[in-house]
């Protein structure tokens, strides 16, 4: 597939994978999400990715997750899916991909080991395998790409761009400047994406590298606050971006630090906080304390005075 027949703007939404209280995934809730995932006006949604849990996900429950959302969504949005894992399990999460219909497959870092920069090019050329599937790259924790290696990344047809979980502006630049240099079609279609937690509290910097797109996990529980936010980053309206970022971002970035995984946790728990059948998280990630959750509920709240004092 052609790189410049990939459409995924507007806002990326990730949804959230229910579990059961005993932890089993609930479809019937999936399908729940991914319906107001789209009545929120979702640009795209990826399934079974980092906030999705895949790292928790058998290959069956994979499977059924993407087939579940591909129904619900009926055509309306495109549906991308996580694959990752080692080289084996990254490669049939692709070929899953492609036989269920996806759209296209984000590919999660290697698992447990990394190697030299062509070994992260190998990687990838070996899990796309022969699959046509449009294949987006994430470079952050094994899978860190220096900006030659990424550039190699468009030898492989079916990689059609690059998002950054890394955090490193100077980096994403070197590899943003490398590719658009070449001047060729290929890479001048090529897709940037700022996969960062919480997007937002990075995305001025990120645009102004040239990286505008960017996945929300604010979606899951606040769509109205993420869709102000992401107009406000298009119309460069500093203001509304500062004021959501003071009134909103920043104290949830700061309530999300004080837990490893609560990039994910908190996103449940906000959810559950509005009602929606999303259940808990599976374990190593913990559920954040009473307290917590009451810290959550004010942050949220908050949020929305904010965005009402926006007119």
């Amino acid at each position: 597939m052609a790189q410049n027949e990939i459409e995924l703007d507007g806002l990326l939404a990730f949804p959230l994978t229910p579990f059961t209280e005993d932890l089993e995934v609930n479809l019937d809730a999936l399908a729940e999400n991914v319906e107001s995932h789209i009545a929120a006006g979702a640009g795209a949604l990826f399934v079974a990715c980092g906030t999705g849990e895949f790292s928790s996900l058998s290959p069956a429950e994979h499977a059924s997750v993407l087939t579940r959302a591909r129904e619900v969504a009926a055509g309306r949005v495109p549906v991308w899916v996580g694959a990752g894992g080692g080289a084996a399990s990254a490669r049939a999460g692709i070929a899953t991909a492609q036989a269920g219909g996806a759209d296209g497959v984000l590919l999660l870092p290697p698992y447990l080991v990394t190697g030299p920069s062509s070994g992260l090019v190998d990687f990838v050329r070996y899990a796309v395998g022969h699959s046509s599937v449009p294949v987006i790259v994430y470079h952050r924790g094994t899978g860190v790409f220096t900006a030659p290696a990424a550039a190699s990344l468009l030898d492989i047809p079916s990689v059609v761009g690059l998002k950054d979980g890394y955090g490193d502006v100077e980096c994403m630049t070197r590899i943003v400047t490398t590719i658009r240099s070449l001047d060729t079609e290929r890479a001048r279609n090529f897709l940037f994406f700022n996969g960062l937690p919480t997007a937002e509290v990075s995305a001025k910097a990120y645009a102004a590298i040239g990286v505008a797109r960017y996945s929300s996990a604010v979606h899951c529980f606040a769509p109205e606050i993420a869709h102000r936010f992401h107009r406000a980053l298009g119309e460069g309206d500093t203001r509304v971006m500062d004021a959501l970022l003071t009134g909103f971002y920043l104290p949830l970035v700061a309530l999300r630090d004080e837990t490893p995984g609560f990039a994910v946790s908190l996103v449940k728990a906000a959810a559950r906080l509005r009602g929606d059948k999303v259940g808990p998280v599976r374990p190593p990630l913990v559920e954040p304390t009473p307290e917590q959750v009451r810290r959550l509920e004010k942050v949220v709240e908050d949020g929305f005075v904010t965005l009402k004092g926006l007119g």
